[in-house]
């Protein structure tokens, strides 16, 4: 039997407002997200064992991979028990704020609804289960999302007319880490970035800000000194993705975009240049 193989976009956070936690303990958040052409591969192919194997990185290929979470909320929803086999290439860093793992959980839903054709709303139904991002990563492109950020606004249609440039420092932020010095410190709002700091595509919804970026930088006062630095050299207004560390600017073209790719210190756990994305996941030959 030939495996089946998926694409799974990164995500950006181009805007992220948080709220005090509500009764669940949950941050309610809205924000203006972006899948973008920087992506891991996942195949599946039915087996006599279940087995996953991950390449590129050092991840677990067990239970708490988000892959086999997504594989079991299937199983669970459907009653399908066939085992599987899965591979995956990792490019998205890890513990970045780039919805890597959500992306491959996305990308193991819409594998295994194939495999044992599940309808879309079974595996909408296991995306809720699997995880908060893992919705958007599904569908992708530039959307608006809210809750907690498990429902997604429709998509935005539009000429893109930019490149971004993504550098993760050599440092992780947990997210739950970063959630709770945002409750600490009163939550604060982020700075703002409006006006021709914007590419026209993305202008015309205002200015953006991701209020975690404040408490980001309280956890690992570096991240500081890194968009700064990427501000100066770039020469532009550098944003925070999700609870970071990855740093993102906008530039006009592939070829400012290599330019500023250059630029990034080789410190960098990670660094690349990505065009927007209309869409999330897809099956491929």
């Amino acid at each position: 039997m030939v495996a089946s193989r998926a694409v799974a976009p990164a995500k950006l956070n181009l805007s992220l407002e948080v709220r005090p936690p509500d009764s669940s303990g949950l941050h309610p958040v809205r924000g203006l997200t972006q899948s973008i052409g920087w992506h891991d591969i996942l195949t599946m192919e039915e087996s006599g064992a279940d087995r996953l194997s991950v390449h590129g990185t050092d991840l677990p290929s067990g239970e708490a991979n988000l892959a086999w979470k997504a594989v079991k909320a299937m199983r669970d929803l459907s009653g399908d028990s066939r085992r599987v086999e899965m591979k995956l290439w990792k490019r998205i860093p890890v513990a970045a704020g780039l919805a890597g793992g959500s992306a491959d959980a996305a990308a193991a839903l819409a594998l295994h609804a194939e495999l044992i054709g599940a309808g879309p709303g079974r595996v909408d139904e296991a995306a809720a289960v699997v995880g908060m991002d893992v919705t958007f990563c599904l569908y992708g492109g530039r959307r608006w999302i809210g809750g907690y950020g498990e429902r997604i606004g429709p998509a935005i249609e539009g000429d893109d007319g930019f490149v971004t440039v993504v550098a993760v420092p050599p440092f992780r932020l947990e997210t739950p880490l970063v959630y709770g010095a945002w409750d600490r410190l009163g939550g604060p709002k982020g700075p703002e970035v409006s006006g021709s700091d914007l590419p026209p595509a993305i202008r015309v919804h205002g200015s953006l800000s991701n209020d975690l970026y404040p408490a980001a930088r309280t956890i690992e006062p570096l991240l500081d000194d890194w968009r700064a630095e990427l501000a100066v050299r770039w020469g532009r207004s550098v944003l925070l993705s999700g609870s970071g560390p990855a740093l993102f600017g906008f530039f006009v073209d592939q070829v400012e975009a290599e330019e500023a790719l250059a630029l990034v210190p080789g410190e960098a756990r990670s660094a690349f240049s990505a065009a927007p994305l209309g869409h999330g996941v897809r099956i491929t030959d």
